[in-house]
């Protein structure tokens, strides 16, 4: 009897085990904010690259877990990147299309990020909004894209907890 239920954990590990894929693991936090690697799964832990545009790194500096390349612009707020996917910028808010601001912010954005490698500090308290899209932190070139916007009048701030960035000490 013992050796059948043990039989039976051992499909449900192995199934629940074969369901995690790459992007599984690039959106749950493997860095910390402070650059140490959490060891919850060490299956995961040692992870590096595995795509030759996206690399999990920690960078001090920038606090970066993430790079890729910025393939698309989709307005100020909101990006696509190689290897990652659609990214929303955590922390602040844009015109939307039809409202005074939006074009100005979108170029900003194309101008500093489009067909750049732009570095992504994933939000380690919410990694994704309601619409599915990774919430982080753009830098490029070492800058803080979501500062920038908040500095240049772009965009105003936005804080929706639980977040583990504070945009109001980026003003």
């Amino acid at each position: 009897m013992r050796r059948q239920y043990l039989l039976i954990i051992m499909c449900i590990m192995i199934v629940a085990v074969s369901g995690c894929t790459y992007e599984d693991v690039l959106n749950s936090s493997l860095i910390s904010s402070n650059g140490t690697t959490d060891n919850s799964s060490s299956a995961t832990s040692n992870l590096s690259t595995t795509s030759s545009n996206v690399t999990t790194t920690p960078d001090s500096a920038s606090n970066v877990e993430v790079s890729g390349t910025c393939y698309k612009v989709v307005d100020g707020d909101t990006i696509d990147v190689e290897g990652v996917g659609r990214i929303r910028f955590v922390g602040v808010n844009t015109p939307e299309r039809g409202e005074s601001g939006y074009q100005e912010a979108k170029n900003f954005v194309k101008e500093m990020c489009l067909g750049k490698t732009v570095g992504l500090n994933i939000d380690d308290k919410k990694n994704k909004d309601k619409y599915g899209r990774t919430l982080a932190v753009v830098y490029v070139d070492g800058i803080n894209l979501n500062q920038e916007l908040l500095k240049k009048g772009y965009a105003e701030v936005m804080y929706i907890p639980p977040s583990e960035f504070n945009p109001y000490s980026w003003l």
